[in-house]
C-alpha cells in the first residue's frame, strides 16, 4: 500500500466517485429519455449499471466506519464512548435523510403526496446502517472485556459484521413476501422491506433488508484492510480481494443457475441472496482496481474528476436531485433522445464537479488542520 494516510484513503474517494457518476447517468436517463428511448438496450445497460451506486455507497459507508471505528479503540475511547460517538454519527446522517426528504415535499409543493416524506432513502440507511454497525461494533468489543486489544476486538467485529450481512441477505426474501410484518404502520414496515404505503415492498426503495448488508460486508473489510496481516500484504492484499471477488461472483452465478430455489417467491434482481454474491465479487473487482489506479494509474500524475466528486458526494448528491428530477430540472422530462439526454448528463457532471471542487477547496482553507483519517468519517461515512 501507499506510506502516507491520504494516499490510503484515496481510492476509496474514488470509488465514491465512481458511484456519483454511475448514479448521475442512472438518473439523467431515467428522469429524461422519451418512451421510445426506453425500450433500447443502451437504457437497459444504463439501468443495469444503476444498480451499483448504492450498494457502493453502502459498502463505502461500513469501511470508513472500520477506520473510525478502530482509531477510537487504538486512542484508548472504551467501547460504549466510541460506539455512542458513532450510532450519534449514525443518527445524524439520518436526520439528513429526513430533512433531504422534507426538502424535496416543500420544493414539489401542491404535487408531491405527503407520503413521500417517509420514503425510505439511500441516505436514510446509510444512517440506520451506521447506528446498527455502531450497535455490533460495541457488542462485539464487549463480548470478552478482559480482551481489550484493539486489534482483536476488531477481528471479533469483523466476523460478526460478515455473520450479520448474510443473515441480512438471506432472511431478506422471506421478509419480501411471506413473513411481511404488516402488524407494523407502514412506515415502520417500509424500513424493514420497502413497502411504502403499496401493500407490497418497492423496489426503488432502500429498506434495512436487503441493504444493509452492504454495508456490514464493508465494515467487515473495513476491519481486515486494517489488519496486522492485510498490512504485512502490502498491496497484495488487493490482489487476493479481486480474486475473491472473482470467485463469489462466479459462485453466485452456478448457484443461480443450477441450485435448486430455496424461497416460496424467488426474485434475482431484488432479494436473492445469489445476487447479493455477485454484486459482492464485483465489488471486491472494483475495489482492487480503484486502489490500483489511485496507486499506480494515471491518477497519480494530475488531477482525478472522480476523486474530487468522491470528496463531495454528499452535496452532489442532495444537488443534483433537483436538477435532474425536480422543478429545476435542465431538461425536459420523459421526451429526450439518447444523444440530448447524454449532453445533459455531460453538464450535470461538469456543473457537479464544479460544485465538488469549490467544496473540497472551501474545506481545505476552513479547517486546514484535519487528519485523513477525520476528514473520511466525516465525508466518507456520510454519503448517499
Amino acid at each position: 500500500m501507499p506510506g502516507s494516510p491520504t494516499s490510503r484513503l484515496a481510492y476509496i474517494d474514488w470509488m465514491r466517485g465512481l458511484a456519483c457518476l454511475l448514479m448521475f447517468q442512472t438518473h439523467c436517463y431515467d428522469s429524461w429519455l422519451s418512451p421510445q428511448a426506453r425500450q433500447t438496450f443502451f437504457f437497459k445497460v444504463s439501468q443495469l449499471l444503476g444498480t451499483f451506486p448504492a450498494p457502493l455507497f453502502l459498502f463505502l459507508a461500513g469501511i470508513s466506519f472500520a477506520l473510525v471505528t478502530e482509531r477510537l479503540w487504538s486512542s484508548g475511547v472504551p467501547p460504549s464512548a466510541a460506539a455512542r460517538t458513532t450510532i450519534l454519527r449514525g443518527a445524524e446522517i439520518f436526520g439528513f435523510g429526513l430533512l433531504f426528504r422534507l426538502q424535496e415535499f416543500l420544493i414539489a409543493w401542491g404535487w408531491a403526496p405527503w407520503s413521500d416524506l417517509a420514503r425510505v432513502d439511500i441516505l436514510n440507511t446509510i444512517g440506520i446502517s451506521m447506528m446498527l454497525m455502531g450497535v455490533c461494533c460495541w457488542i462485539s468489543a464487549a463480548a470478552r472485556p478482559g480482551d481489550a486489544a484493539p486489534e482483536h476486538r476488531a477481528r471479533r467485529a469483523g466476523i460478526a459484521a460478515l455473520a450479520v450481512a448474510f443473515a441480512i441477505v438471506f432472511v431478506a426474501p422471506m421478509v419480501w413476501t411471506v413473513w411481511q410484518p404488516r402488524f407494523l404502520p407502514w412506515p415502520l414496515e417500509s424500513y424493514i422491506n420497502g413497502v411504502h404505503n403499496l401493500g407490497t415492498p418497492q423496489p426503488w426503495l432502500f429498506p434495512i433488508f436487503p441493504w444493509t448488508a452492504f454495508a456490514f460486508l464493508g465494515l467487515a473489510t473495513g476491519f481486515y484492510l486494517q489488519s496486522a496481516s492485510a498490512q504485512a500484504r502490502g498491496s497484495r492484499v488487493f490482489m487476493m480481494a479481486a480474486a475473491v471477488g472473482i470467485g463469489l461472483a462466479a459462485l453466485g452465478y452456478l448457484v443461480d443457475a443450477r441450485a435448486p430455489n430455496l424461497y416460496p417467491v424467488y426474485d434475482f434482481w431484488h432479494t436473492s441472496p445469489n445476487f447479493f454474491l455477485i454484486r459482492c465479487g464485483l465489488l471486491l473487482l472494483i475495489l482492487a482496481g480503484a486502489h490500483a489506479w489511485q496507486g499506480w494509474g494515471a491518477a497519480r500524475r494530475g488531477i482525478s474528476p472522480l476523486l474530487v466528486l468522491g470528496r463531495a458526494s454528499l452535496l452532489v448528491y442532495w444537488v443534483h436531485i433537483e436538477f435532474v428530477y425536480g422543478r429545476f430540472s435542465i431538461l425536459r422530462k420523459h421526451s429526450q433522445s439518447i444523444p440530448v439526454a447524454s449532453f445533459g448528463l455531460l453538464i450535470t457532471f461538469l456543473a457537479m464537479l464544479a460544485l465538488a471542487w469549490l467544496r473540497v477547496k472551501w474545506k481545505k482553507s476552513v479547517f486546514p488542520g484535519f487528519s485523513a483519517v477525520k476528514s473520511s468519517f466525516n465525508t466518507l461515512s456520510s454519503r448517499p
